[in-house]
């Protein structure tokens, strides 16, 4: 044999020893656990789609998108073209776009409102000064919550009113918008079709915040359809896509201008609010499921879950239980647990605690208040709140975002402390 032959032989050694035998079984990759590995604290969500808790789990098909549409370059603007299309269908609007959340949605709709497709007053936002944009918000006073600061962020500001007469005197050239906050029926003076019918007569856009308001399913045309203008709603909770996801759906006139606001333009005031390919595309998907989902087998299983935790604690002394179904918000059947304290010597937030602390962790709902009344990145109330809520002796459980199972664990847990606490 040459001795080149033999070189190149040689050569080839390092790779075939590095081949499998033949039938030898590879072991799979083990997935790095980062949740363990930092010493992250995962719990049981009995509380809902809080957005400090995360907001929800992503279905399965939503995780599959993301995976497979993050090894592919795509066109942003490509990317919601075809998906604005398509969730534009499903909900019954004109357009669409995905956003990062609902409350960017607010903040680009007001802005396509302001500049329309004017690229010199989109890059002058939040200046409104000499610009001859509009520059109000007008709103009820009980609709005019924390979250209307996306409306701020354009550099408008928010006008309230309590009636229809109030609404006329407040309506003037400066008028950009009349908002509506989908909150409980007996909330605020001027209802629904009142406010999109004042909206028409004096020709200005109006707007709808549902952010958390699916279930129902019907909810994502309703508003629509009743001729809103716009419709603002959180992508991960129900629909259970990516917590930083939301869409942005209505005229398309508006939803074009609000496009020209919008990354991947880097020239503007919503320049922060990056949505990338995978969370529309995701977004898309976790709709599309949520629309055909069997949403009475669904209500069915929650009601089974609930009624499996209320009777697990209903009959133990001093401890009172009601179901409920909130009017706005995390509307799902809800069920509250409260006390005696001459029996259970517990209050509220000691029965969280120890559910949060002990083994498995979890977190229950306490106050029943709007979202924005907590803190940021904790369950700490706001001073101004705390005082009423101080002693509270109850918790509220939900079983939307339970896995199969931990219903009989969050009953088996919050039984074990009420005993406890009472001595029995």
């Amino acid at each position: 044999m040459k001795r080149r032959k033999v070189i190149q032989g040689l050569s080839t050694l390092p790779l075939i020893g590095s081949l499998p035998l033949s039938g030898a079984r590879v072991a799979p990759k083990k997935k790095r656990d980062l949740i363990a590995e930092l010493g992250i604290r995962s719990f049981i969500n009995a509380a809902g789609t809080l957005t400090y808790m995360s907001g929800c789990i992503m279905h399965e098909e939503v995780v599959d998108t993301i995976e497979n549409t993050s090894r592919h370059f795509c066109m942003i603007d490509e990317v919601q073209d075809k998906v604005g299309e398509k969730i534009a269908k499903l909900v019954h609007s004109e357009a669409a776009m995905v956003t990062c959340g609902a409350f960017s949605a607010m903040t680009l709709g007001l802005a396509g409102v302001l500049t329309g497709l004017d690229v010199r007053k989109v890059e002058q936002l939040p200046h409104l000064e000499d610009t001859g944009m509009k520059s109000e918000v007008i709103c009820q006073k009980s609709h005019n919550e924390r979250y209307n600061h996306a409306f701020l962020n354009t550099g408008c500001k928010v006008i309230e009113v309590e009636t229809a007469e109030d609404v006329e005197r407040a309506i003037s050239e400066r008028t950009a918008l009349l908002h509506f906050l989908n909150i409980t029926t007996n909330a605020g003076q001027i209802k629904h079709e009142e406010w999109v019918a004042l909206g028409k007569k004096h020709n200005i856009p109006t707007s709808i915040d549902i952010a958390a308001d699916v279930p129902p399913v019907s909810n994502l045309w309703k508003f629509n359809d009743m001729g809103f203008d716009m419709v603002f709603i959180s992508g991960g909770k129900a629909m259970r896509g990516p917590q930083s996801a939301g869409i942005l759906m209505g005229r398309k006139d508006i939803v074009a201008a609000a496009r020209l606001n919008a990354p991947p333009r880097g020239f503007t005031v919503a320049r922060g609010h990056k949505v990338n390919k995978e969370e529309i595309l995701g977004m898309y998907v976790a709709l599309e499921k949520f629309i055909s989902g069997d949403h009475d087998r669904e209500w069915k299983e929650w009601e089974a879950q609930i009624a499996r935790i209320e009777n697990a604690v209903k009959d133990l002394p001093g401890v009172t239980t009601k179901v409920t179904i909130p009017e706005l918000g995390n509307i799902t059947p809800t069920l509250t647990i409260s006390w005696d304290d001459s029996i259970v010597k517990l209050t509220g937030r000691q029965l969280r605690d120890k559910l949060r602390f002990g083994s498995p962790s979890i977190e229950a709902g306490f106050s029943g208040l709007p979202l924005y009344y907590y803190q940021a990145g904790s369950d700490s109330i706001d001073p101004a709140t705390e005082g009423t809520l101080k002693g509270a002796n109850l918790i509220r459980v939900t079983a939307w975002m339970l896995q199969p199972g931990e219903d009989k664990v969050v009953a088996r847990r919050i039984r074990e402390e009420l005993t406890g606490a009472s001595g029995a």
